[in-house]
């Protein structure tokens, strides 16, 4: 799977188990909610200062986002 789609798949994830609509999430990262919603569906390329934001307005790291999931 791309890096590109997991990443979206734990930005969604971790934006949901704190209850954040999509516009909030985008609004504390500093980003618009198109951006948001390309790089939760993997259509978007994020960079390293936008992962940053986002990981820091969820309250988690950067490389938690990046972790694929465990393989069981």
């Amino acid at each position: 799977m791309a890096l590109r789609i997991i990443v979206g798949k734990n930005i969604r994830k971790a934006r949901e188990a704190r209850g954040l609509p999509q516009d909030e999430l985008a609004h504390l990262a500093e980003i618009h909610t198109t951006y948001l919603s390309g790089v939760e569906n993997g259509r978007r390329n994020i960079t390293l200062n936008v992962l940053e934001r986002i990981a820091s307005a969820l309250g988690m790291s950067p490389a938690e986002l990046v972790s694929r999931p465990n393989a069981d």
